[in-house]
């Protein structure tokens, strides 16, 4: 078949230029029926034609050499291991654009990226890396939401703007991330790990191992050793129950604290233009998480917090207080101080919850690309500070008076909400220092650019 033919076609194909694809695996077929369905004639490069049955319909399918007679566009969907056949047509290669699209098995597995290689192995060919960050499902199924952008880079223009172009035909994203010295950072990009999560998830690991087992001390192990009392049914809801709400607490203060920090370094810099230190902007950058980290205990907080009228335990408790004062026929009054601190305790936290779930749900993507910047800040700086101001107080009241008690501080050591409200509280208070008039005046001006001048050394006479 001719050239003339294959790119004629149909009317449907618009005359599109034939596409070659070099790799009949997962990738490689969904890519090719994607291909096709854009209107773009595939021809497979194989080693055996013959044997090559699993190919999308309406692909041609011929030697390595043959595709490359027709085609300019070669998509190699090959591994590193298997480049071995390369060598041998570059002189068909010359002057195409090979689009490598491989990921390795780790990261940094070689000293150079799979596309620069390619470069020393062909050096005729115009490499491109790209297609390496979409999946074979997400191409096959056609669900691109999670996996839409294509980073795409190489050292010539005019080549990568016509890979870019086959991207944005066939529904996704092209990022150009510039020369093919980028082509490593991609390679890596699909090998990592939820990297934005990993500070958030230890940070919340450490917080849940320390609250738990000083919250098993206190609760279980000093009435064991004091009075002889077995409680080890706490274990399952009751200590659980003091672990989530504070560790929910201290995430949610260390999603505002880095930018009480930034403001105060600012205010002493006397300037905006200086960079923050690597471990205030890494932490800035994984807020997002730790707030969401910080929903999710919440949610256990609640979900444990409403189940507790129907624990075994708390309804025991009840009834033997009946009966007690059945016994000694007596009628407990109502304690207006302990009801109005109950009514607050519960106002508060399900005022505090319900901002906090508006702070998860403006975090989604398709939530907060529907607003403008102002708006989303509103939500999350202002409406953040009115959540992390609402659970605090709501902690507060729940320990009420109980600091004050020598009885509550169990073997000298300090209650676990005492620990939880700690850090809360030195935001807040921070934060209240911000926004008083003069000082939110001197961080607003040195954010529009003022500088303070450094004072003059005086001449030494």
């Amino acid at each position: 078949m001719e050239m003339s033919e294959i790119t004629a076609g149909s009317d449907n194909s618009h005359k599109r230029e034939a596409v070659c694809i070099f790799g009949t695996g997962d990738f490689g077929r969904s890519l090719g029926m994607r291909l096709l369905m854009s209107g773009y004639p595939v021809i497979y490069g194989s080693r055996n034609p013959q044997n090559s049955t699993l190919v999308p319909s309406g692909a041609q399918v011929c030697t390595h050499a043959d595709a490359l007679k027709k085609c300019k566009l070669i998509f190699l969907a090959v591994h590193r291991e298997n480049y071995d056949f390369l060598p041998a047509l570059s002189n068909l290669l010359d002057g195409k654009i090979l689009v490598d699209v491989s990921n390795n098995l780790k990261m940094n597995q070689y000293p150079e990226s799979n596309a620069q290689y390619l470069t020393q192995l062909v050096p005729k060919a115009i490499v491109v890396k790209g297609f390496n960050t979409v999946s074979a499902w997400a191409l096959q199924s056609g669900s691109l939401d999670a996996s839409s952008q294509v980073f795409v880079c190489g050292d010539d223009t005019k080549s990568k703007q016509k890979v870019m172009d086959v991207a944005r035909s066939l529904g996704l994203t092209p990022l150009d991330q510039g020369s093919l010295l980028a082509a490593k950072e991609i390679e890596n990009y699909p090998l990592q790990l939820f990297p934005m999560w990993r500070l958030p998830l230890i940070i919340a690991f450490s917080l849940t191992v320390f609250f738990f087992f000083f919250s098993v001390l206190t609760d279980v192990i000093h009435p064991f050793v004091t009075k002889n009392s077995d409680v080890s049914y706490k274990l399952a809801i009751s200590v659980p129950n003091r672990v989530f709400p504070n560790v929910s607490l201290i995430l949610l203060s260390l999603v505002y604290l880095p930018g009480v920090i930034a403001a105060f370094l600012q205010l002493y810099r006397g300037t905006k233009y200086k960079r923050f230190p690597d471990w205030l902007d890494r932490w800035m950058l994984c807020r997002k998480q730790l707030g969401l980290v910080a929903l999710a205990y919440a949610f256990l907080h609640v979900l444990y917090t409403y189940i507790i009228p129907t624990r075994y335990s708390v309804r025991w408790n009840w009834m033997y207080s009946m009966i007690q004062e059945s016994k000694k026929n007596t009628t407990m009054e109502l304690n207006k101080v302990v009801t109005w601190r109950v009514e607050l305790y519960f106002a508060l936290g399900m005022l505090g919850f319900s901002v906090y779930i508006l702070l998860g749900i403006t975090s989604l993507p398709s939530v907060s690309n529907a607003v403008n910047w102002r708006e989303f800040r509103f939500i999350q700086s202002k409406l953040g500070f009115v959540t992390l101001l609402l659970c605090t107080a709501h902690c507060a009241v729940f320990g009420w008076d109980r600091f004050l008690q020598s009885k509550r501080y169990k073997w000298g050591l300090p209650q676990a909400y005492m620990l939880g409200i700690a850090i809360p509280c030195a935001v807040l208070v921070l934060k209240l220092i911000l926004i008083t008039p003069c000082v939110d005046r001197m961080i607003t001006r040195i954010r529009q650019g003022w500088e303070r001048k450094p004072k003059a050394k005086q001449d030494v006479v």
